[in-house]
């Protein structure tokens, strides 16, 4: 039971990392094109005042805002194809079909007037005037329709009415069974987010502590990939803020940066990216330098390449599971503290009035959402970053010298495999070398990935072979369940798992 429990949330994190990683690259481009809108840029730059430049911009900055207006129906589609086992264009299909239908029910029981749901947040969404649970219903949504999918989707019937059977069958269950959760959802919906948003007061109420706590879980949870639920949680909900209508912390940031001060929304940033920055762009670089000082001078010239590679991957972009991972086994002391050092992070940006929003912890958020936007107080970054790097490079230099640690890094490794980028005649290669490390095609039942990590479900784990799949380049392999899987690569492994799929014909 615990084994499932912790597979279902590893694989729900999982899921919920593409709508928010179009959220994050909608945001990144409403950032520029908003610092751009401003009078004291446009005053600057003269250039940026003329009528199809700023026709050009205008237009950027309001698609890119209409994503956010999507967040449930992405959550309810992403969920469906992420947890569906097969045909999963199927479960996503239905995953849309089953919120609407959501929607239409809730609607019905409103509009009937039977109690009085003024209590409740009642709005238009998708042109249906409904019950808005913002990406919770989603996330319902997203399970009921997998778990059907999962059920049904290879159901049988007599001939007669054979052609509703199988995958055709699955969109009406869903739509019957959603439609019916919609029917009862207002009257157990007011007691239920008046709950979410005491918890959401609570945690707001804690100040500089429950920024702590937050930051801390936000690394701790790294092994697992359960930082994703904690996060979407808290962008997407009411347990990061509510404000003027709107649930979650980086929901209320992209939709109020251009209209209120930036100072009133510093409540809802100290739960996003500004927190990040300091250890990201300056913590573990140095951490970085200091593995490389205290390695052993015969695995210097691949650590220095692994260590490269990370260092851009966590100071650009904000992906810090190359360099995490590197230390995270072999000396566990210095994740807990680099933890420990993340909550402090968050506490100390929030204590400092630093508003900077939107996912990333890496240089390009720090750009737009930072020093391009007046008020932001971003050179507080940097203060702390200077002193971040300091504490970093004299902790994990004393640690990793006095315990005499290196990262194993084998002899015979082709030093290409830690490139940021593989050479695409040697993918295939690689990604056969994989499935051979996982026990061969027949060991494996399913293959998906996220951000940094190669997910694949097996069915025998003793069959898997961690030295092959080291030897691929993986950074890290964690088996939190008896039959799941994950190998980390970092940023390169969108390629490699398709790859790997394209050789198991999925």
């Amino acid at each position: 039971m615990k084994d499932k429990i912790i597979q279902f949330f590893s694989n729900l994190g999982r899921s919920l990392m593409m709508p928010i990683a179009a959220l994050a690259a909608c945001g990144i481009v409403l950032g520029l094109t908003s610092a751009l809108l401003k009078a004291q840029v446009v005053a600057a730059v003269p250039f940026l005042g003329f009528a199809v430049v700023k026709f050009v911009i205008l237009a950027l900055n309001k698609l890119s805002a209409v994503v956010f207006t999507l967040i449930p129906v992405l959550f309810a589609i992403s969920i469906s194809l992420g947890l569906a086992k097969e045909d999963k264009e199927i479960a996503a299909f239905a995953g849309f079909i089953g919120y609407y239908a959501f929607l239409v029910g809730s609607s019905l029981v409103i509009a009937t007037e039977v109690i009085d749901f003024s209590a409740m947040k009642i709005s238009t969404i998708l042109g249906v005037q409904t019950l808005d649970m913002g990406a919770i219903a989603g996330i319902i949504i997203g399970l009921l329709t997998a778990h059907l999918h999962n059920k049904y989707h290879k159901v049988e019937f007599p001939a007669a009415i054979a052609f509703y059977g199988g995958k055709r069958f699955v969109a009406l269950v869903v739509i019957l069974c959603s439609g019916l959760l919609g029917l009862v959802m207002p009257f157990i919906w007011a007691p239920v987010s008046s709950g979410i948003n005491a918890l959401g007061g609570l945690i707001a109420s804690s100040g500089s502590f429950g920024v702590f706590i937050y930051g801390l879980l936000e690394r701790l949870l790294i092994p697992t990939g359960l930082h994703h639920v904690l996060n979407g949680l808290f962008r997407t909900t009411a347990l990061g803020g509510v404000y003027e209508g709107v649930e979650g912390c980086l929901n209320i940031f992209l939709q109020f940066i251009d209209k209120v001060q930036i100072s009133d929304l510093a409540q809802f940033t100290k739960f996003l990216g500004q927190g990040k920055m300091p250890y990201m762009m300056f913590g573990l670089p140095a951490a970085a330098y200091a593995i490389y000082k205290t390695t052993p001078q015969e695995k210097k010239g691949k650590v220095k390449a692994l260590m490269i590679a990370g260092v851009a991957a966590s100071a650009i972009s904000g992906i810090t599971e190359p360099l995490e991972f590197s230390f995270m086994f072999i000396a566990p002391q210095l994740f807990l503290f680099h933890s420990i050092m993340g909550g402090l992070s968050f506490m100390l940006m929030s204590l400092l009035g630093v508003v900077i929003g939107n996912t990333g912890g890496g240089l390009i958020d720090f750009f737009i959402w930072g020093v391009f936007q007046p008020g932001s107080n971003w050179y507080w970054v940097i203060v702390v970053g200077i002193c971040y790097a300091a504490i970093y490079y004299f902790v994990f230099y004393s640690y990793l010298k006095k315990k005499n640690i290196s990262i194993d890094v084998s002899v015979d490794d082709d030093s290409k495999v830690n490139e940021q980028t593989i050479p695409d005649n040697e993918l295939f290669n690689t990604a056969r070398t994989i499935i051979s490390g996982l026990g061969g095609v027949e060991n494996i039942l399913v293959v998906n990935n996220c951000m940094s990590r190669l997910r694949v479900d097996v069915k025998d784990m003793s069959k898997v072979d961690d030295n092959v799949l080291k030897s691929t380049g993986s950074i890290g392999i964690i088996k939190p369940t008896n039959g799941h899987i994950q190998v980390i690569y970092g940023p390169k492994v969108e390629k490699i798992a398709d790859k790997v799929r394209e050789l198991l014909k999925y």
